[in-house]
Parts: structure tokens; sequence; C-alpha cells
């Protein structure tokens, strides 16, 4: 049984691009439209969307609206390309962790560069591009989630992190993609999701989209994890990642650690659901992860109300790095990636571009551990 999710979280609809405003969820479920190149740079920066895969197919559509734009200026075709690269460029400056937003702009930037068509024909070509992404989004997940599935014990309680939902994509999920893929098979699963502080994404998204589509879903505090892994309540853990290093190192909303080693000490699976796009392999460590400094606010209040002393000192990373040592194994569209992941990362790769070229995928490649 194919399992369906309720949401999509962006759309490229004629000339602009249609999201979810997610800093409105739970609250309200609205859409907002992005017309504008600088609207989905404010857009990415502010977190309206968000989630790595999320993020990247709303850059590629951010290269298309700053191409509309350049469009109406009656500017040479050298011109043209010219000023769009450089909006593009400064389109990844919006948010400097998630790899998946440099991906996708670089496609976009790679089509520019090697394009032979006019303006008109080159924004059309983007425009393609940009609706490719989404639906490739939505297939890749739903093969994340399949290979996923097959890990899930029967009548498994899962734990997760912040959000990496359908709406942390483009409409299904990576690791709550697992999650919608092994409930299809088997309705007796169970999610624990954390609340994710500061920001809250996973009690206000994770739960939200889990509720919205059947599936049992109970909160818990960020502190409470190793008091359910002690009494036995959780059966595995999965997340998603915003990147992803060479060695299997990952990038993942903060506090992502701290369950990993909670994790590690109860002898329970930790595994990352990612997109392949979602791992850099030009950086060797997690070391050499930029981590997002955000803003103060985001811890000392909720919902515009302080909720510490006034004055207090605050340091807000974004993300922290899990070590791969304590990862069980990436799950991608070609398969689970064990260690050693220097070497499964590139056989995914390998298998990724020849399965590409001739345009087939099975289940699960050999060998990836």
């Amino acid at each position: 049984m194919n399992f369906e999710s309720k949401i999509r979280t962006i759309q490229w609809i004629d000339n602009f691009s249609r999201m979810v405003d997610q800093t409105k969820v739970p609250y309200e479920y609205v859409t907002v439209d992005i017309k504008t190149g600088d609207e989905m740079y404010n857009a990415i920066k502010t977190m309206i969307v968000r989630g790595a895969p999320a993020i990247g197919v709303s850059a590629a559509h951010g290269v298309v609206l700053y191409a509309q734009e350049l469009q109406k200026e009656n500017l040479s075709r050298d011109s043209f390309i010219s000023k769009l690269i450089e909006k593009s460029e400064y389109l990844k400056t919006s948010r400097p962790t998630a790899v998946n937003l440099m991906w996708a702009v670089d496609k976009q930037i790679e089509l520019i560069k090697k394009s032979t068509s006019d303006i008109d024909g080159i924004v059309n070509e983007l425009k393609q591009n940009g609706i490719k992404m989404e639906n490739d989004d939505i297939s890749i997940n739903k093969r994340i989630g399949d290979n996923g599935a097959e890990i899930v014990p029967k009548g498994a309680t899962i734990l997760t992190h912040c959000n990496a939902g359908a709406l942390a994509t483009v409409g299904y999920g990576t690791a709550l993609g697992v999650v919608r893929s092994a409930y299809a098979k088997d309705d007796t699963i169970q999610v624990f999701s954390d609340e994710t502080r500061p920001r809250q994404q996973g009690s206000r998204i994770t739960t939200f989209e889990l509720k919205m589509d059947g599936i049992p879903v109970t909160m818990i505090t960020d502190g409470m994890c190793s008091y359910f892994m002690k009494k036995g309540m959780i059966d595995l853990v999965v997340v998603g990642a915003d990147r992803i290093a060479a060695n299997g190192d990952t990038a993942n909303k903060i506090g992502t650690y701290t369950v990993a080693i909670a994790a590690k000490y109860h002898n329970i699976p930790f595994y990352i659901a990612a997109p392949l796009s979602t791992i850099d392999t030009s950086i060797k460590t997690g070391d050499e992860i930029p981590i997002e400094e955000r803003s103060h606010d985001e811890v000392t209040t909720i919902n515009g109300k302080l909720v510490c002393a006034e004055g207090i000192n605050v340091i807000n990373p974004g993300f922290d790095v899990t070590p791969h040592e304590l990862i069980s194994g990436i799950i991608t569209e070609v398969g689970i990636l064990r260690s050693n992941y220097n070497e499964s990362i590139k056989n995914a790769f390998d298998y990724n571009n020849s399965s590409s070229s001739s345009g087939e995928y099975t289940k699960t490649p050999a060998p990836l551990s």
C-alpha cells in the first residue's frame, strides 16, 4: 500500500512559487506566494520555508524569479547571464549550513552556463528544471521511505528530532518518509516527537503533519529521550540531515548529537534519512561544516514573550554535527549506507550516476556497506 501525504509544501505556479508558511504552523495552515528573488531569499532566511530538501527546491525557484526580473530589463544576453549568476550566488548566503541550497543553485547555474538559448529560452529552461526538481524530490523521498521501512520492526516506536517530514521537503519527507512508508505496511507503529527547541519544529510541525495524516504521535520535551530509552519505549531513532560529510559526519538540527549519544548508550539504532543531494563529498569531515548562528531572540522569547532574565547572554547555534561513529546507517534513495561511510558514499554516487543515465533504480543496490 502506498501512503500519500496530504501536504504539498512548495509548488511552482505560472510565474511564481507558492509555499506553506511554516512560521504559522500549527496555528494556521496557509500558503504564501513568492514573486521575486529577494522575497525568496527572505523566505529562506526567516524560515517561512525550512528543511534542506525544501530549501533546495525553493532556491531553484528563486533563481527563476531573479531570471524573470532580469528578463524585463532589456539586457544583452551576456549581461543577463552575468547578473543572474551574481544574484544566484547571493541566494546561497541565505542559509549557510543546508547543502541542498547550494546544490540546487549550482544546478541552475550549470544550466545557465551551458544553455545556447536566448534570454527567454534560458528563463523557460530554468523554470522547467525547477519543476523537475519538485517532482524528483517527491519520488526520491518515497524511495528513501521504502528503503527505510525495511529496517523498522513491527510495532516499533520511532523517535525523531526536529521535522524531516513533508513540510521539510516538497511533500513526503525523509525521516517521516520512512515513518509513512513503514506505517503503510504496519499501522501499529507510532512516533515520539521531541519538541526541538528553540523553534519547536518537532512540537509545531512534526506533530501537526503526523496528526494530519492520521499517524499516532506522542510529543516529549528535548530532555526526555534518555528516560524513555531506558524504559524500553523507543525502538529506533530516525532523523533528517542538513549536510553530510564524505565520512558520514552529519549536521542536523541542534540537539541531534545529544539524541545520538543517548541512543548509542542504550543500544538503540540511530539512522539518518536524506537524499544524496544532502551529502557534500567536497568536505572530508563534519569539522568543515559551517554552523549557522541564529538570533538570540529564538532562545529568549516564545511567541514574542520573554522567557528568561532580560539581557542574559545567549549562544544559539542552529545545528550540531553527529559523528559518523554514532550513526547506524544513512537511508538514501539508492539504499542504506553503512560504515565505512567513505566507501559506501562513493559507491552510492557511482551507482546513482549509472542508474540515472539508464533511467532505472532498484530498491537496494549492492554493495553499499
